[in-house]
């Protein structure tokens, strides 16, 4: 039987960087009390227009629940706000960033692009392109909720 070689596999690396850049990533956002989720809901609506719970929970890679916790926790913290939406029903929800909400995105958004661009200055251009193109082909087809992380 040949050995399993653990570190020349690509679970294995794939893993070890994830945990690398989370953990960095989590170091960034614990000082404004946010997690790398609650992160991604509040760039989701201030930054990309992603305004109701459905579209945010699919925009983040999570399940709806996991998206309600998520706005109940930003909603106490006074980070965004439900207004109501514009659907015929009068149930559709709005969400949107509250001032102090802004300003966690424009405070964390300088130190998180400072921690991305570290890790892809690592790599040229074309293979930086060719990274993405492997991690999009590896992952196409595959289960995309995120909410057990």
């Amino acid at each position: 039987m040949s050995q399993y070689k653990l570190h020349q596999r690509l679970g294995y690396r794939v893993s070890r960087l994830s945990r690398i850049l989370q953990g960095r990533l989590e170091e960034i956002l614990a000082e404004h009390g946010l997690t790398r989720l609650m992160w991604c809901v509040m760039i989701g609506v201030g930054e990309e227009d992603v305004r109701t719970p459905s579209d945010l929970a699919d925009y983040v890679g999570v399940t709806r629940p996991t998206m309600s916790r998520l706005l109940r926790v930003l909603e106490k913290k006074g980070y965004l706000q439900r207004q109501p939406g514009s659907g015929p029903d009068g149930r559709a929800v709005e969400i949107e960033l509250t001032g102090e909400g802004m300003r966690i995105v424009r405070t964390t958004r300088g130190p998180v692009n400072a921690m991305n661009e570290h890790f892809t200055g690592k790599l040229a251009p074309e293979q930086f392109s060719v990274l993405m193109e492997a991690l999009d082909l590896l992952a196409a087809g595959e289960r995309e909720d995120l909410s057990d992380f």
